[in-house]
C-alpha cells in the first residue's frame, strides 16, 4: 500500500510540478502586451464617449458637472484633461513608446476615478492597477518602442 499511495502522490505533485514549471516559463513579453492592450483599449473607450470628431461633447461636461464631481477642477477642465489623456495614454501603450509614463498617467486617472468618482468600483479599478502597475514595473516589453530605443541608443 505505501507504494501504491507514494507513486499516486508522485503521480498528482508530478503533474502539479510539470503545470507549475509550464507557468513559470510563460513569457512576461505576452503578459506585458496583453496588459497594454487590454487597457488602452477601456481608456480609449471611455475617451471616445467624452468627444465628436476634435471637439468634446455637450455630455462629458454634463458627466463631470453631475455625476463625475472631481473636487477642485471645474468640469470643463476635468472633461478636457480626461478625453486627452484617455486619447493620448492608451495610444503610448499600444505602441509602447514611453509606455511606463501613459501607464502612470492612467494609474493616477484609475485612482481618481476610485477616490471620487466610483469608490464602490474598487474590484475593477484593482485589476486595472495591477496591469497598469506590471507595465510601470517590468516595462512595456520586447514589442515596443521603448524597448527598441533602449538597444539602439543604450545598449
Amino acid at each position: 500500500m505505501p507504494a501504491a499511495e507514494n507513486q499516486t502522490r508522485t503521480g498528482v505533485l508530478g503533474l502539479a510540478a510539470w503545470l507549475l514549471n509550464l507557468a513559470s516559463r510563460f513569457p512576461d513579453a505576452i503578459l506585458v502586451i496583453m496588459a497594454r492592450f487590454c487597457i488602452a483599449a477601456i481608456f480609449w473607450r471611455s475617451g471616445e464617449t467624452k468627444v465628436d470628431g476634435w471637439h468634446l461633447n455637450d455630455t462629458a461636461v454634463q458627466l463631470f458637472q453631475e455625476e463625475y464631481k472631481v473636487p477642485l477642477v471645474p468640469p470643463e477642465l476635468a472633461a478636457t484633461m480626461s478625453a486627452i489623456a484617455e486619447h493620448i495614454f492608451p495610444v503610448m501603450l499600444v505602441i509602447g513608446f514611453g509606455a511606463r509614463f501613459g501607464a502612470c498617467g492612467l494609474l493616477f486617472m484609475t485612482l481618481v476615478i476610485e477616490v471620487f468618482v466610483y469608490p464602490d468600483a474598487w474590484p475593477i479599478h484593482g485589476v486595472w492597477a495591477v496591469a497598469l502597475l506590471l507595465i510601470i514595473t517590468r516595462g512595456p516589453g520586447m514589442v515596443s518602442i521603448d524597448h527598441w530605443v533602449r538597444r539602439r541608443f543604450l545598449g
